[in-house]
């Protein structure tokens, strides 16, 4: 009788319980791995450097730091009375150093609240640098702008709901996950090469006021052979000169006025260029005038000059150039994940870590696989010298597989997702085509979401000439871009008879993807309890799993002298279940050291 009567007060209780509540069942799996970086992380630290690097202004609010949240269903559409709790932004609500660790359901809705200080009248422009993945955003109770897309930067004017003074801001997210929606790897049951899904805010959040007239996008793009830099400067508001300084250092090198809108051409005499093994950087100061000749807008931003292109060597195959000269691209394929914040780094050290890192283990290249990372990111690849392939993310309807096969496959997909899917790449450029480290486009992951293939290649060629486009890697090929490229795992290898009637003339061979060895580092494991895999099986030993990576590079190196340009090996880090990294997901152990990967790698850069 007692339990009789314990149960139905339990279900009076689960009953009376909002439905947020009792569709909130499903459990992010918590693993204890953490890194070092996200040890040190707290409210008063959390990502504090200005997010926008190709252009700076001194005047700047940070919003990082401790927000209240709550989930509702996705029908209500009025904010909560009573808030759940505290999460961190800008990490997600399913990660560690959110605070949270909850999955988000198609059925609800995540809100976020904080208040904000204004200190003058003026433009305040409210700045996202990614949300994932619908959001609508609220000032004072009124709704300020919306969007859609998860992975790139977007501004809202909210001029006309700030007061001087406390302000609130509101912000409200759903994430499906599902469908056409463009979530890259993420999946609400993590498996395999799926993993766990990311929602809500999940880089940094900011605000900045400007006057009436400002520059709103800086364009650049270099030429090597001239030694030119050409800035086109995108405005708001009536002032349209722009007068731009090139400097090296503290000495000033070249300098230009011209029209808002107008590319604005500076020749640097005797011009460094950018590369890997010198990737030389230079200053711009920018400033909008008005007709009368007042600045009312400066802002700083930088340039390296270089210029990507292709040539065909005395054996008949074509290579990569930059600057003119031939160079294999040899990079890791690096997804972007952590333990701690998923897709968002625990720091801007964290990132530096990575890179440099790889730098110092011989690669000159990172296939950046199916995500967008923060903007200060590709600044390092800048400072560093290190080349990127950056892939769009992926979504929706696949095609069926036929690798590089003849009549390859695209997938059906109705006009309004094919726009989104445009739209969400155009952005992408958008925020990246500054960086001279990004020298390759990639649109389609094998047939991951690939659709209207050959529209997708010569929209990209026509948007930007400047960079070579991958337009499928390990995918149904189609001829258009630059490059044919095979996957092939363990061991590199690419389908040469395959090439009837010459398909492939014309393009750039490349292995877009390879290696994928596992070693389960004990200790270092997101979950030891389940099945940690890598390609080919486990190793019994750590010789064994060295001298495989070994035989795969060699095994790059003569596909090299057949006239393979690239390798990427698959990949930097282990993720979740999957333990083919060269260290760990926590990035605590390196399973090869630096300087052996160095070494093993020298031989692909011998002409």
């Amino acid at each position: 009788m007692r339990f009789q009567k314990v149960y139905i007060v339990l279900v009076a209780f689960c009953l009376a319980l909002p439905v947020s509540l009792l569709s909130q069942q499903t459990e992010i799996f918590r693993s204890d791995l953490i890194t070092s970086w996200g040890g040190k992380v707290t409210d008063k630290n959390v990502w504090q450097s200005y997010p926008r690097p190709h252009l700076r202004r001194q005047q700047w609010q940070n919003l990082n730091g401790l927000w209240e949240y709550a989930v509702t269903p996705a029908a209500q559409q009025e904010h909560p009375i009573q808030w759940r709790g505290r999460i961190l932004v800008p990490f997600c609500l399913e990660s560690k150093l959110g605070g949270v660790q909850e999955a988000l359901l198609k059925d609800q809705a995540l809100w976020y609240r904080r208040a904000f200080t204004v200190a003058a009248a003026e433009r305040t422009l409210l700045n996202f640098e990614a949300v994932d993945y619908r959001c609508r955003v609220f000032v004072n109770g009124k709704e300020v702008g919306a969007h859609r897309g998860g992975n790139t930067p977007f501004t809202l004017n909210i001029t006309d709901a700030v007061r001087v003074g406390e302000n609130e801001l509101l912000v409200r997210v759903e994430d499906e996950q599902e469908g056409f929606q463009l979530h890259g790897k993420q999946t609400l049951k993590p498996r395999g090469i799926r993993y766990t899904q990311v929602s809500g805010i999940w880089q940094t959040v900011w605000l900045e006021q400007v006057n009436a007239s400002y520059v709103r996008q800086l364009s650049i793009r270099t030429d090597a052979a001239a030694g030119a830099i050409k800035v086109t400067a995108a405005v708001e508001g009536a002032a349209r000169t722009i007068a731009v300084r090139v400097k090296d250092g503290d000495r000033q090198v070249a300098d230009s006025t011209g029209k808002a809108g107008q590319e604005l051409a500076l020749t640097v005499p005797d011009a460094k260029l950018w590369s890997p093994r010198s990737p030389h950087l230079y200053a711009l100061e920018v400033e909008l005038l008005n007709g009368d000749g007042q600045v009312v807008d400066n802002v700083t931003s930088y340039a390296g000059i270089r210029t990507v292109g292709k040539v065909m060597d005395a054996r008949g195959h074509l290579r990569f150039t930059l600057n003119g000269e031939a160079l294999f691209h040899w990079g890791p394929l690096d997804q972007g994940w952590w333990p701690d914040g998923l897709l968002t780094p625990p720091s801007e050290e964290a990132m530096v870590f990575e890179i440099d890192w790889l730098k110092s283990a011989g690669f000159n290249m990172i296939r950046k696989h199916i995500k967008v990372e923060p903007r200060l990111y590709y600044y390092h690849c800048d400072r560093l010298g290190m080349m990127v392939w950056q892939d769009h993310v992926s979504g929706g309807k696949g095609a069926s597989w036929t690798r590089l096969k003849p009549d390859p496959q695209d997938a059906e997909w109705p006009d309004e997702h094919h726009e989104q899917f445009m739209l969400e790449l155009a952005r992408m450029i958008d925020s990246l085509e500054s960086h001279p480290a990004i020298v390759c486009w990639v649109p389609f992951n094998e047939a991951w979401g690939q659709h209207r293939t050959v529209e997708v290649g010569n929209w990209l060629a026509r948007r930007d000439p400047t960079r070579l486009i991958n337009i499928a890697s390990g995918g149904n090929f189609w001829p258009v871009g630059d490059i044919v490229d095979a996957h092939q795992y363990p061991h590199p290898d690419f389908p040469f008879d395959q090439d009837t009637g010459g398909r492939f003339n014309g393009f750039v061979k490349v292995v877009g993807e390879f290696g994928g060895h596992g070693y389960p580092v004990q200790g270092h494991l997101w979950d030891a309890g389940r099945k940690n895999w890598g390609y080919g099986g486990l190793p019994k030993n750590m010789a064994e799993y060295k001298e495989r990576v070994a035989t795969s590079i060699r095994m790059l190196n003569e596909l090299r002298a057949q006239g393979i340009a690239g390798g990427v090996y698959t990949q930097t880090t282990d993720v979740e279940g999957e333990i083919n990294g060269l260290m760990t997901y926590d990035r605590k152990s390196i399973k090869i050291p630096a300087e052996q990967m160095s070494e093993l790698s020298r031989g692909l850069f011998v002409k």
